[in-house]
């Protein structure tokens, strides 16, 4: 059977090469399936069968895939009503995310109107956010799971940045089923519990609220780990910290802080040893044996557990393998390690065909077939035949357990490396003494007593929920004393997948079952085809002297561009700052940490305005930097913070200009005697730094939020000798301020006649940027527009004439490539 189950899987996965469903697909698929039930039928062939038989399977894989994704497809937004003010009722049908800047919630729409006409198809799942009135949480009522409510919002389809190595809104959406995204106007509560009999789902979400409030309740108002207690009771991790995740990744015990697989065991062993306690009561054994009961109520456990944890994907795993093997249990069956974690796979992938694009799905199935496949012949203590362990004292049987455990550990890290290299860029040196540590800490002692604390009486809860609180306390200091040991994380770039291939090989051989004694070296050349994942793609290298390339992120209403030459590199500006969001964490250091970037030589801060400097204390934090220029006022934070950092800050000023590896880089704006400061009558956008990048091919330029007057000063500084040097030269232009029609100028549209310009712009912002007229400008001059709501990140290449290759434009949400030549334009 296993062999069918991995058929079905594969036509599943096809789906998820495809850029789109394909057209006809149900009628391909039930002409396959037709033929090959006949041929099943008919056939009397045992190897035809089997082939058949594949054939089938995979069929019925990629059939099943394809509704999935289709039913999403139907679900998602008629564009027609983005942005229009929409009446909607329903019921909250999910665990909000609550925080003092708001919340955020799903929503299952039951009616929606625009004015007085009813929308005859509309999403039947909304993602809403709720933020209040002058950042007031109070303004915002409880949103409990089962409510009902009316609302007034405003909805766009599913939308978010597109960046590599950064985190994709509309994928997630997707895989959510959230056909729409909005903010919520103004809301009436009609109904405070909407919770059918046969809603089992809802009724576990109200549940689970039902435990975030008790242990908000039970714990102190200023616990600093109640996030955590909730995460390892119930799956939530909204409330912690975002310094405090970096302490877990950094020290490897991420994995712990979630409903992981060994939670799920031990509530479901522990349903089943009370099960077993009661069953074993005069004569019941008679009726059914208590092996039957105790395998039966721990998979109800597991289950019930697995829906209140969020069922999640290391939870559904977990709760998937218990019933295999309560299964094989009723039906006197005697499964095979691996029968059981391939069935737990197939459910998994039945229910959730998307569960490949999470880490969660490759880091728990992963861990455990490392284990399965090393452990395989672990049959006792010492090589004893299982049940004969006691025969050992004491002392021997737990140095054989440490060293189980140890070989256990270094197992899953080791066979879990290339996967935390692919969705983190990181390992932690410091994660198997953490581990070590951290694992029976809370596995043992913080997450027992937190689910007995959530689960009993509050008389008794509290007392259970403070000694997990000050437990884990005490770890999170030992956990951050390590975190902060200058070896204790090795950053790498995202593996090609050339690497991912070697060293799963070299894994293969480094963890294989058998005695490590007398097998040394063999697994030791294992590991080390495990180097290859620190070797750096080749699109980390591939620019000659001459060349350049800029990165234009897809960041939002704001700017951040990355310049690079063959050994230096240059970010222009750091995007906006959203509430406790900002681009800097959210966008540009997981980039840089995907390409394995570290240091930067040079910070150009355009101006004060916070869509442009909103990311710098972020990146600073994890990034190096040698300098920073740009056009700031004395008391700006940023100044004092790279002033404690011993980094050297130059005010931008027009004349100022340097060349790295023969690209030469030019300060246009502003004028030798610009005051920066806040009381000063010129606003920050006037005294954006423009800077002009540019190599014997090409020139590129940022012009940060510079309008008409700046404009005007450049145009008067392009004297005919500067023009001359541009004439042979594709330019490339950055629309100053977003596209605002307070900018690009017709003058210094004809003054640099670009051959392309590009506008960084969030999705629909209230702003209205670029605006018509701006955009009516450049069709009409013949200038093509990138605009990145639409293109995503844009990577711009630009040879020299040293290397005579085209002008090359990589655009990320279209996937696609352009080549361009002076003469097109």
């Amino acid at each position: 059977m296993r062999i069918y189950i991995t058929a079905f899987i594969a036509g599943g996965s096809l789906l998820l090469f495809l850029s789109a469903v394909p057209d006809g697909w149900p009628a391909l698929c039930g002409c396959i399936a037709l033929i090959c039930v006949t041929t099943l039928l008919f056939s009397k062939l045992i190897k035809i069968k089997k082939v058949i038989g594949i054939i089938l399977f995979v069929t019925l894989g990629f059939a099943w895939n394809a509704q999935y994704a289709q039913n999403r497809l139907n679900n998602i937004l008629s564009i027609e009503l983005e942005g229009k003010d929409l009446n909607i009722e329903g019921r909250v049908n999910a665990l909000p995310q609550s925080s003092v800047l708001g919340a955020k919630f799903s929503f299952e729409v039951d009616r929606a109107a625009l004015g007085r006409e009813v929308v005859a198809s509309f999403p039947r799942q909304i993602y809403l956010s709720w933020q209040p009135a002058w950042r007031n949480p109070q303004d915002i009522p409880e949103l409990i799971p089962g409510q009902r409510w009316s609302f007034k919002v405003k909805i766009k389809r599913p939308y978010g940045s597109l960046n590599p190595y950064t985190f994709d809104f509309e994928r997630w959406a997707f895989h959510q089923d959230f056909g729409a995204s909005g903010s919520v106007r103004s809301g009436d509560l009609t109904m405070a519990k909407d919770i059918g009999f046969t809603e089992f789902s809802l009724a576990m979400e109200y549940q689970r609220w039902r435990l975030r409030q008790k242990i908000k309740r039970l714990l102190p108002k200023d616990a600093r780990y109640s996030g955590v207690i909730s995460a390892l009771v119930m799956g939530d991790q909204n409330a912690i910290e975002q310094d405090d995740w970096r302490v877990f990744n950094a020290t490897g015990i991420g994995h712990l802080i979630s409903i992981s697989g060994l939670h799920v065991t031990m509530l479901a062993g522990f349903g089943a040893m009370v099960a077993a306690f009661l069953w074993r009561r005069r004569t019941l054994p008679l009726l059914i044996p208590v092996g039957k009961v105790a395998a039966a109520v721990g998979f109800l456990t597991a289950f019930v557990y697995a829906w209140l944890a969020g069922f999640q994907i290391p939870a559904q795993r977990t709760m998937y393998m218990v019933g295999v093997v309560a299964f094989a249990l009723w039906t006197g069956r005697n499964p095979r390690s691996f029968d059981i974690w391939w069935w737990a796979l197939a459910f998994v992938l039945l229910i959730d065909p998307m569960a490949p694009y999470t880490p969660g799905f490759w880091l728990s199935f992963g861990a455990v077939a490392a284990i399965l496949y090393a452990m395989q012949d672990s049959d006792g203590l010492l090589g004893l035949p299982t049940g004969r362990e006691l025969e050992l004292n004491w002392c021997h049987r737990m140095t054989q357990a440490i060293r189980e455990a140890c070989r256990v550990q270094a197992v899953v890290t080791i066979a879990l490396l290339p996967l935390t290299l692919y969705w983190f860029y990181q390992v932690s040196i410091v994660s198997p003494l953490a581990n070590a540590i951290a694992i029976p800490v809370v596995s043992y002692i913080v997450t027992p007593l937190a689910i007995a604390g959530a689960l009993l009486p509050d008389i008794i809860g509290k007392w259970l929920l403070m000694p997990a609180h000050m437990t884990m306390e005490y770890l999170a200091i030992m956990l951050a004393w390590m975190a902060h040991w200058k070896w204790a994380v090795a950053w790498s770039t995202q593996p090609a997948w050339w690497a991912m291939m070697l060293s799963a090989i070299g894994i293969v051989i480094a963890i294989r079952p058998g005695a490590i004694q007398g097998s040394m070296n063999s697994r030791g050349a294992g590991i080390a085809l495990c180097l290859s994942l620190g070797i750096q793609p080749a699109d980390n290298l591939n620019l000659a002297r001459g060349d350049f390339r800029a990165t234009v992120f897809d960041i939002g209403q704001g700017t951040a561009v990355l310049i690079e030459t063959k050994t230096k590199r240059l970010l222009y500006d750091t995007g906006p700052i959203q509430g406790k969001d900002n681009a800097g964490q959210r966008i540009i250091l997981p980039y840089l940490r995907g390409r394995g970037i570290d240091h930067i030589d040079r910070m150009v801060i355009s101006h004060s305005d916070s869509d442009h400097i909103g990311g710098a204390a972020s990146v600073l934090k994890d990034i190096t930097f040698d300098s920073m220029m740009g056009s700031l006022p004395s008391t700006n934070p940023l100044l004092a913070n790279l002033k404690d950092k011993n980094i050297t800050a130059i005010p931008c000023r027009f004349g100022q200009q340097w060349s790295w590896d023969g690209v030469d880089f030019h300060i246009w704006h502003p004028n030798k005697d610009a005051v920066f400061e806040d009381q000063h009558p010129r606003k920050p956008n006037e005294v954006s730094c423009v800077l002009e990048v540019r190599n014997q091919t090409s020139s590129l330029w940022l012009t940060g939020d510079v309008e008409k007057q700046g404009e005007a000063e450049i145009t008067e500084r392009l004297t005919q000798a500067a023009l001359n040097g541009l004439r042979d030269k594709r330019v490339i232009f950055m629309a100053p301020h977003h596209g605002s029609k307070t900018s690009s100028s017709q003058a210094l549209l004809m003054a640099l006649s670009p051959d392309v310009a590009f506008a960084q712009n969030g999705y629909r912002n209230r702003y209205g940027h670029p605006h018509p007229t701006v955009i009516a400008r450049y069709q009409s001059m013949n200038i093509p527009f990138y605009q990145t709501p639409a293109t995503g990140a844009q990577t711009w290449q630009f040879p020299s004439k040293s290397n005579p290759k085209q002008m090359e434009l990589q655009l990320w949400r279209q996937d696609s490539k352009r080549l361009w030549h002076r003469e097109a334009s």
